[in-house]
């Protein structure tokens, strides 16, 4: 059995016209001196035969290797791979691959992740970073996914925003003592959930309490218990933890000692992950425009690589992520906040009877 026929080259197409590959070559790249109509039965030949552009070719010409790199903090976390697929069909849709890098949750291996992108000469780089990286000097166009309070940060949701929102419906709901449930009091963004949240109630009237699970479990132990069932006989009526993985441990936990949710305790997500509308009960819930950021992210790092001239490397010099890259490296976008959308589901509800009596005042508008 024979093998497969290879693609047309410069050379056939050439052969078939009659003509020289470099004629072909300047009429396929837009470079020299070709007449239009010849440039058109140039292009109609290769799109006939089935030509497709030598990438390794491209980069020879260009300087650019149309591959950007991408550089995730955790891509076991749900939520990383739905921002990988947005980041890969944008890219696509830009002319570029991707090349995904996962840190695993550790600053070091993202630190080294990143270098290696750069050792393989990608045109530009998407990071998702985690606080205290240290950044290589990338000799790129970097686009930064993190939260508007991060320095250099090109696009990212509103996290602050998100935050209030779903204050707002605890708060209209009649929750007056709300647990606060982070993972790392260094997180940026959870940082900025629970500011956002915070600022939308008048503390004089409600009462919030952050718990940090990260905290909590270097005392008793991965995976430990967070002490719910105390919280509820404390008064607390409302859990709103900074993302759903959080709020699925809070769920399950109030679940297993008895406590219904929501008639007895209300349990609030981020995030919108792809189970969150089918637990039980399913998740209220903050969702992201992922595909927005992933779009602005990439129109701005594309932009600035055709911008500038073909790339030169560059020694790598150090720089942290909560600061500029050296160089201007770090990509603006236009749009840098894309706002947060509240998702109301099974469980969040209004305060029981029992539990209206125990609080005073009128609800807030």
């Amino acid at each position: 059995m024979g093998s497969a026929r290879p693609g047309p080259n410069l050379t056939r197409i050439a052969a078939s016209l009659g003509i020289s590959v470099a004629t072909v070559s300047n009429a396929l790249s837009g470079k020299g001196r070709v007449s239009v109509e010849l440039a058109e039965r140039i292009r109609a030949t290769a799109a006939a035969l089935g030509y497709v552009p030598s990438q390794a070719g491209r980069a020879l010409r260009t300087g650019r290797s149309g591959v950007l790199g991408l550089v995730l903090p955790d891509i076991s976390n749900p939520l990383f791979p739905q921002i990988a697929q947005a980041i890969e069909h944008s890219a696509a849709l830009a002319g570029y691959g991707v090349l995904i890098a996962d840190s695993r949750g550790d600053v070091g291996m993202q630190s080294e992740a990143i270098q290696r992108l750069i050792e393989r000469g990608v045109d530009g780089m998407v990071i998702v970073p985690r606080r205290g990286t240290r950044i290589a000097g990338a000799g790129c166009p970097v686009a930064i996914i993190d939260t508007p309070s991060t320095p250099g940060n090109t696009v990212s949701a509103d996290h602050w925003q998100g935050g209030r929102e779903i204050a707002r419906h605890l708060r209209n709901l009649g929750h007056r003592k709300i647990l606060l449930i982070g993972a790392s009091s260094a997180s940026s963004v959870q940082n900025d959930r629970i500011g956002g949240f915070k600022s939308a109630l008048d503390a004089t009237t409600i009462k919030t309490e952050v718990l940090w699970i990260e905290k909590l479990e270097e005392r008793d132990g991965p995976g430990c218990l967070l002490g719910l069932a105390d919280k509820v006989r404390q008064g607390f009526t409302a859990f709103a933890a900074v993302s759903d993985l959080h709020a699925l441990r809070a769920l399950t936990e109030l679940q297993r000692a008895g406590i219904a949710v929501p008639d007895s305790a209300s349990v609030t997500g981020f995030d919108d992950l792809i189970w969150s509308p089918v637990v039980t009960p399913a998740l209220t819930t903050i969702r992201m425009d992922i595909t927005a950021i992933a779009e602005i992210a990439i129109t701005a790092l594309v932009s600035a690589i055709n911008d500038g001239e073909p790339i030169k490397r560059m020694r790598p010099g150090e720089a942290s992520a909560d600061e500029p890259l050296p160089g201007s490296r770090l990509v603006t976008a236009e749009k840098s906040r894309v706002p947060m959308q509240l998702i109301v589901r099974q469980s969040s509800g209004p305060l029981g009877l029992a539990k209206n009596e125990t609080f005073s005042g009128e609800l807030l508008t």
